[in-house]
């Protein structure tokens, strides 16, 4: 069996109804995995699995609408996943999203609302999972993380400080879960094209720039070398590294997907 063949996995993924945990769903079906997903907004994970399965048709597919801050919500989404699909030996934590505040704006309930994101949308999933992760061969947890972990900006505090958080929490759960057999590890991304950064390009006030060259320079006022904004399949690619057996002998870490942004050693 080759090592990139993932038709002996289960892989479940949160937030995936869109943008980079789509992505991982689709290369996950691509390689065989049988994939349970998950998304807040019912109509756009009803939406997802539709078009998933148009391109999949034999795939083993599950998906169900839960709320990744709700343990009961998280608990019944485990445990329908593994009545479907069988016991999970990959978990891919993708849920979140960035808040823009400084210091000074950010109120106690802003900070308490970004922290609890951040952390919960991983505890949650992780603990619900874990029992079924446990003894399994070659299983992994994967966590979408940012470059603001390591590289935190201003402008965005509240949640450069839980980015940081979380790459900590990365290798805390790297180091306990070892002898559990469970490979923890995580990428740290940059500036990656999603819904938001399209609604920002609609509303550009410089009408006369199509997508690539309003991206572009986006991409030139950050300093990215690579002069572009990553592709959702990009970051996809390095999580379904890092959830296989590719990666076997690598937990506790992250690859950066940045584009080159990270300024950091």
């Amino acid at each position: 069996m080759s090592l990139c063949d993932l038709s002996h996995a289960v892989a479940v993924v949160t937030g995936g109804s869109s943008g980079i945990g789509l992505a991982t769903v689709e290369l996950l079906l691509e390689a065989g995995a049988a994939v349970a997903f998950c998304g807040r907004n019912g109509e756009r994970l009803r939406a997802a699995e539709a078009g998933l399965r148009e391109r999949f048709p034999a795939a083993r597919l599950f998906a169900q609408a839960c709320d990744v801050l709700d343990p009961v919500q998280v608990k019944a989404f485990a445990e329908a996943s593994q009545a479907r699909l069988g016991r999970a030996s990959i978990l891919v934590n993708n849920a979140g999203q960035g808040r823009v505040s400084t210091f000074a704006d950010t109120t106690d309930e802003a900070w308490g609302e970004e922290l609890q994101l951040k952390f919960f949308s991983i505890i949650h999933p992780v603990r619900a999972f874990l029992p079924q992760l446990e003894g399994q061969a070659d299983a992994a947890i994967v966590c979408v993380n940012s470059l603001l972990a390591s590289q935190p900006e201003p402008h965005m505090v509240a949640t450069s400080a839980a980015r940081a958080g979380v790459k900590n929490l990365v290798r805390s759960m790297a180091y306990e879960f070892a002898p559990k057999g469970v490979r923890v590890n995580g990428i740290l991304i940059g500036l990656v094209e999603s819904g938001q950064w399209r609604r920002r390009f609609e509303a550009r006030e410089e009408r006369e720039l199509d997508w690539a060259q309003w991206t572009g320079q986006l991409a030139q006022r950050k300093q990215i070398p690579l002069g572009r904004l990553g592709k959702p399949i990009e970051a996809a690619r390095a999580i379904v590294f890092l959830a296989s057996p590719l990666s076997a002998y690598t937990t506790g870490s992250h690859i950066d997907v940045s584009g080159g942004l990270s300024r950091h050693a």
